[in-house]
């Protein structure tokens, strides 16, 4: 292995590793000037301290932030998986990368965990689902989104309800996009 190159690749596998989006969002967690990730990124320095960093913090294979073979994750090993993260904004859903849980905050029971983000709460939800229960469901509404509460009453219908607005409608009148397992923040 040559250490002294490859400084860009495994930058961009750091900020995957941790979740974020962008390269500032990595220095702000390191606690390093914009100015120092440009210099390690453009000269294609080898960030080893951050590299080591990383995997205590992460669990992600040290191998794979290295040089990008392997696995992410050593099957087994880890007890962090990654979530993908749905933010709310403006009543329009958009994807905004990935979470790195600890699956044993999460349900036994979820197959397709996500995490979504209002601007004042965050919630684990489930993306698949068989039924429409009561409770709380990520649901779109002539193409916009919004946490509500959800509850069946009789003939198929559903009452909706956010704050202190509510109403009736069938179930197939609203799109139900995640059912709402719990909030974390």
């Amino acid at each position: 292995m040559d250490f002294s190159s490859g400084g860009k690749k495994v930058i961009e596998r750091l900020v995957e590793a941790y979740g974020f989006t962008t390269r500032q969002a990595l220095c702000d967690h390191l606690g390093v000037s914009k100015s120092t990730m440009a210099t390690r990124y453009m000269r294609d320095i080898f960030p080893s301290d951050w590299v080591i960093a990383c995997a205590l913090e992460t669990e992600v294979s040290l191998k794979w932030l290295v040089d990008g073979s392997g696995e992410k994750y050593e099957a087994g090993k880890s007890d962090i998986v990654p979530l993908p993260r749905l933010k709310i904004s403006n009543e329009q859903l958009y994807k905004n990368g990935t979470v790195y849980f600890d699956k044993e905050i999460l349900p036994q029971d979820m197959s397709a965990p996500t995490i979504i983000e209002e601007p004042s709460v965050t919630y684990i939800a489930e993306l698949e689902f068989k039924n429409i229960t009561d409770g709380k469901w990520l649901v779109s509404i002539d193409n916009t989104y919004s946490v509500r509460d959800v509850s069946r009453i009789p003939n198929n219908q559903i009452r909706v309800t956010k704050d202190n607005m509510s109403f009736e409608c069938a179930v197939n009148d609203i799109e139900f996009v995640a059912n709402i397992v719990k909030s974390i923040v």
